[in-house]
């Protein structure tokens, strides 16, 4: 796609590799990404078509938040009802990413700030580069370091008091430290952030489809299940289903035969 464009997305097979484009910036997030943001994700929800996503970024930083340069969002006076709607808007974005029935993989360098950190949080699966730092920058600007997400992620990523820390100070939380307490799945060096990200794609391809999506689907659910009755009730409808799907006879076949397996699914 042209490079002037703030969203760049590539498909290579049944992955969707997702840029963001304004590196000049920081990958800050000005009204144009983030209504571009909002289009593909909200849309990435009916394509069957597109198993994986995967999220990253050009340049230095991954996302140093929100624009805020002079005129960014000068066509929204200040008042409370627009900037709620500005607001309400740029929250799509992070419902979108966990509506979607595909897993997201989230590639950071650099800075990722405020509703940058939160892309990352919203993700499915973290790999930092080694430059990687990650805050919660809103309380930074006078707001509460609850913005975006952020109080709902984290809490369920690393913790309460790890959560505590990192929003009511905006600290930086650096690489090696995001994998200690299990913010990111690894760190690697900056320029293999593609390679380790394809390491988790291969593997992923190698389930069914359906399978894939529904892990997901159960996944959402059980972060806020009442019981551990109502999480296995969904369990035991997902596994039900998928059982008499022609792709999961295929999966035992090509266990047995030592092949990858060929889905019908796709």
């Amino acid at each position: 796609m042209a490079t002037e464009q703030v969203l760049l997305v590539e498909a290579r097979g049944s992955v969707e590799w997702v840029t963001l484009n304004r590196p000049e910036s920081g990958n800050a997030l000005n009204t144009k990404m983030v209504d571009a943001l909002i289009a593909y994700f909200e849309g990435l929800r009916e394509r069957e078509d597109v198993r994986i996503g995967v999220l990253k970024a050009n340049g230095r930083h991954f996302c140093v938040g929100l624009d805020l340069a002079a005129g960014a969002f000068d066509s929204q006076q200040r008042n409370p009802r627009n900037v709620w709607s500005v607001q309400r808007r740029i929250a799509r974005i992070y419902l979108a990413m966990r509506k979607c029935p595909q897993p997201i993989i989230c590639l950071v360098q650099g800075a990722a700030c405020g509703g940058g950190f939160s892309l990352a949080l919203a993700s499915d699966i973290r790999i930092a580069g080694e430059s990687a730092k990650m805050n919660a920058a809103y309380i930074k600007i006078g707001l509460t370091g609850c913005d975006m997400g952020s109080s709902y992620f984290l809490p369920r990523l690393v913790g309460t008091s790890v959560s505590s820390e990192l929003l009511m100070t905006g600290r930086f939380i650096h690489a090696t430290r995001a994998l200690a307490v299990s913010l990111v799945s690894e760190v690697v060096p900056d320029d293999a952030l593609e390679s380790a990200a394809q390491g988790f794609i291969d593997d992923m391809l190698l389930t069914s489809p359906m399978g894939l999506r529904l892990t997901k689907d159960a996944l959402n659910f059980s972060v806020d299940a009442s019981s551990l009755e109502a999480a296995m009730a969904v369990e035991d409808r997902h596994q039900s289903l998928l059982a008499l799907t022609d792709d999961a006879v295929e999966a035992g076949l090509s266990f047995f035969e030592k092949r990858k397996p060929q889905y019908q699914d796709q």
